[in-house]
């Protein structure tokens, strides 16, 4: 079986109020996730089931090591999902409101790309001559 790339989807999210990581990641996921209806899954390529597509998740965010990964995959619906973090997104100024988060003034940024793989059938290797 070989593993096809069927679509990528990016998106962006945020936290205003309290500078959570996750959040924000789990934001831009479901920003991505948004936009997309499968269908072709089935009724082109002929998956049975959404569960056997396989989910990359790539988040973005200032500080990566501070992302639960396992929230953020659980914001896809379907698949067997891996997520990674890395470095990046942005952070820029805000206001602090103690009620909300203590001892924060700083907006997350966030971005995902989230891609989205079938296993298909190897071609047939070429008849010998």
């Amino acid at each position: 079986m070989e593993r096809k790339r069927f679509v990528v989807e990016l998106g962006t999210g945020v936290d205003l109020h309290g500078e959570d990581m996750t959040e924000a990641a789990s934001r831009a996921v479901r920003d991505a996730v948004s936009r997309s209806c499968l269908c072709g899954l089935l009724e082109i390529v002929g998956l049975e089931d959404p569960q056997d597509m396989e989910v990359e998740i790539l988040v973005a965010v200032p500080r990566p090591e501070e992302v639960d990964l396992s929230k953020v995959e659980a914001v896809v619906p379907f698949g067997r999902r891996r997520a990674v973090a890395v470095a990046g997104g942005m952070t820029a100024p805000g206001l602090c409101l103690p009620s909300l988060a203590p001892d924060c003034d700083r907006i997350v940024v966030a971005n995902a790309a989230v891609t989205v793989y079938v296993r298909r059938p190897s071609p047939p290797a070429a008849a010998a001559r």
